[in-house]
């Protein structure tokens, strides 16, 4: 009988998220979330660590805040500076919000995608993503704070 009340207090946790899943997710930041830029105060309450981080793929120009693209050959492709971030699932939630995320196979405005760091291959997470350039112009440089700040 104890048995059976474990395993049922178990799949009730499982069903709720409360087993099975890190405290924490990991993100990859590179734009307008940084510490310092316009939306940092969403996902701010949310943080559990921050460091440092570099990733393949593209900066464009959207105007107040960048896109991310990655083509298919990630050996050719430019490096983005940027942050990993751990957030809560809240925080996640929130992201998901800003950046237009709906779910995998909906009508999103970035897609989440998973990656690994360029220099720390240990260190992945999601990152927010667009298909292509959209038609903006490509950034100088590689992270965004440096080039926003000389617009």
């Amino acid at each position: 009988m104890a048995k059976l009340r474990l395993d049922l207090r178990m799949e009730k946790e499982r069903s709720e998220g409360m087993l099975d899943e890190p405290p924490y997710i990991r993100v990859f930041i590179y734009g307008s979330l940084l510490p310092g830029l316009s939306n940092h105060h969403v996902v701010a309450p949310h943080l559990q660590s921050i460091v440092p981080g570099t990733i393949a793929g593209t900066l464009v120009d959207f105007g107040p805040y960048p896109g991310l693209f990655r083509t298919g050959d990630l050996r050719s492709a430019g490096t983005v500076r940027g942050c990993w971030i751990e957030v809560t699932r809240i925080g996640l939630q929130k992201m998901d919000e800003l950046e237009g995320f709906a779910g995998i196979e909906e009508e999103n405005d970035y897609e989440r995608v998973w990656v690994r760091d360029s220099n720390h291959p240990k260190m992945q997470g999601w990152v927010y993503v667009w298909r292509d350039n959209r038609g903006y112009p490509v950034v100088r440089g590689n992270y965004w704070p440096d080039y926003f700040a000389a617009k």
